[in-house]
């Protein structure tokens, strides 16, 4: 049987969902209940989503979703659905983009507005808590845990871990994330998710409802998705099955060449430079002529 729905962790469904503009209203109730900040997000802006250094020796951000606030705050929302060597480091260089760009020319007195990176991954970090997560991460004082700067934020959802079940769903939020970890296996509407903003949600997810163009970019999406899924956990259950800890680093290590040719793949589609795409991945020139 055909999913009714979109796998929001297809990059087309990702997309589909937030960003765009007939649908911006998702993207801002979704940022809302995840910031669970006094000043709601009322209006976004979005913004180009390929962001490029100061020189052509500088390498490009290219982020799922960026937008901006009426009042200046910055917000990068991105999909990760695999493990990748230095994500947090990653994360963090994306950030400094939409800081570098609030610079003017001439007299600055340096005040930025806010800038939130906003992480929904597909995976689980190694070193967190099993039960734990959401993370939200800003810069404190040390010793007295004080908020030493709120201008920089950062939100990973580890989609694995949440495990409320349709009848533990309480908040506004849980329901949020009920529905992504869950929407492509959705079988009938619980009501519980019978509220406007979700009732949307499903109505902008429902495949038949897209043209032919629409329904075809999905299916390649989707196509894609699976078979990278396919081929990291094959690998992955390779390393395990080992039963050393040799084969258990043999099968990581192929899971992340994996990604790596995955990120290239994209990358190459996009029309990165292949010095970018080796710069960043790791992989040869010729590797990535042959992809």
């Amino acid at each position: 049987m055909k999913e009714k729905y979109i796998n929001p962790f297809t990059d087309f469904g990702f997309k589909k969902l937030f960003g765009e503009e007939a649908n911006k209203d998702l993207l801002i109730d979704f940022l809302n209940e995840v910031l669970q900040q006094p000043d709601r997000i009322k209006s976004l802006n979005f913004k180009k989503n390929e962001q490029l250094g100061d020189t052509q020796l500088d390498r490009k951000a290219v982020f799922d979703v960026y937008c901006e606030s009426e009042s200046g705050e910055k917000f990068i929302v991105e999909l990760q659905k695999a493990k990748q060597q230095f994500f947090k480091e990653r994360s963090l260089f994306y950030s400094t983009f939409a800081i570098q760009e609030q610079s003017v020319v001439g007299d600055w007195n340096f005040k930025l507005n806010k800038v939130y990176s906003i992480s929904i991954l597909d995976f689980v970090f190694d070193e967190t808590p099993e039960h734990k997560f959401f993370h939200d991460v800003q810069l404190i004082e040390v010793e007295t845990q004080q908020l030493f700067n709120d201008k920089l934020r950062f939100i990973y959802l580890e989609m694995p871990k949440f495990d409320k079940t349709e009848d533990e769903l309480q908040t506004h939020f849980d329901k949020w994330m009920y529905l992504l970890k869950n929407l492509s296996q959705l079988k009938k509407i619980s009501p519980k998710l019978q509220e406007r903003i979700f009732m949307k949600v499903l109505d902008v997810a429902t495949v038949a409802k897209y043209n032919p163009e629409e329904r075809q970019k999905y299916q390649e999406s989707l196509k894609y998705y699976r078979d990278w899924k396919n081929q990291l956990d094959t690998k992955l259950e390779e390393g395990r099955e080992e039963g050393r800890e040799e084969g258990r680093e043999e099968g990581r290590e192929e899971g992340r060449l994996v990604e790596k040719f995955s990120i290239a793949t994209k990358m190459k589609k996009s029309g990165f430079d292949i010095n970018i795409i080796s710069s960043f991945t790791g992989l040869s020139k010729e590797e990535i002529e042959k992809l």
